[in-house]
């Protein structure tokens, strides 16, 4: 797995998926955070770009 965010990228995780498999915060890349709903909808409202996969 990569070891950081780099450039000025913000990753923020959907929170309900990374619970339903049982994944914590400490498994994902540094300077990655988990989101709330509201927070993912804002952040797309604002995002000029958006990478879903």
């Amino acid at each position: 797995m990569l070891k950081g965010v780099t450039h000025k990228a913000r990753v923020v995780l959907c929170g309900t998926r990374m619970d339903a498999p049982g994944l914590g915060d400490d498994e994902f890349v540094d300077r990655a955070v988990r989101g709330t709903m509201p927070d993912l909808a804002q952040l797309t409202i604002e995002a000029d770009k958006i990478l879903v996969f």
